[in-house]
């Protein structure tokens, strides 16, 4: 049996390591890319979009992440679209973080004092202008750190894609173990390992609200 050193462990997790980050990445600004279209399909206050958008939201942020992975990895296979692990955790990744920031986002806009949206309409401003240069830098500025703060749960949440073969830091700590059976030092890693990657970001978050409330209050 091959013997692995600490710094081999070290070295095989910091690479799974990457992997955890790109796709926390990918899920984020996809997820991004997602919303964006949502919230001013939600902002224009249509009734059919709004009720396709609340199915959405509800079934993303109802359903567990586990399930999702597996519906993007095996589901696809039952059309015939075979994925690989990377594509499935990515995709599924990305529905998940929209359907929670167009949430986090909306409340964001919904906000701001509601007589900015009338006084903008007195200046005769249109409906895309008043989004762009009044409310949009306000609800971004109110926005920030519940996204920051979400921006952890995307982290962890890649830890699941270990399930589907993907391997990222828990599935690279699972392999090393079943190696070295040294479950206590292999997981022990795997856990500062994210707690490296998430605790900045939520001290950032917890450093924003601060930041904005005392603003606020002044």
């Amino acid at each position: 049996m091959a013997t692995f050193t600490d710094w081999d462990i070290v070295r095989n997790l910091l690479l799974a390591a990457r992997w955890t980050l790109l796709l926390s990445l990918t899920a984020f600004f996809g997820g991004v890319l997602v919303t964006l279209p949502l919230l001013l399909l939600r902002l224009t206050k249509r009734v059919w979009p709004l009720r396709l958008i609340r199915l959405y939201t509800e079934l993303f942020q109802g359903t567990p992440l586990l399930m999702q992975l597996f519906l993007a990895f095996f589901g696809l296979g039952l059309f015939g679209i075979n994925v690989s692990p990377w594509v499935a955790a990515a995709l599924a990744l990305t529905l998940f973080t929209s359907a929670f920031l167009v949430d986090i986002w909306y409340a964001s806009v919904q906000a701001l004092p509601k007589g900015q949206w009338e006084a903008s309409r007195c200046l005769g401003l249109t409906f895309w202008q008043t989004l762009s240069r009044v409310v949009a830098p306000q609800a971004m500025r109110i926005a920030i750190a519940p996204t920051v703060g979400f921006s952890v749960q995307v982290i962890k949440g890649t830890a699941l894609a270990s399930i589907i073969g993907f391997v990222e830091l828990t599935k690279a700590g699972t392999m090393l173990n079943n190696v070295t059976y040294q479950p206590f030092e292999v997981f022990g890693l795997v856990a500062l390992g994210y707690f490296l990657m998430c605790y900045p970001l939520s001290y950032y978050s917890h450093y924003l609200e601060r930041k904005f409330n005392a603003a606020h209050h002044h």
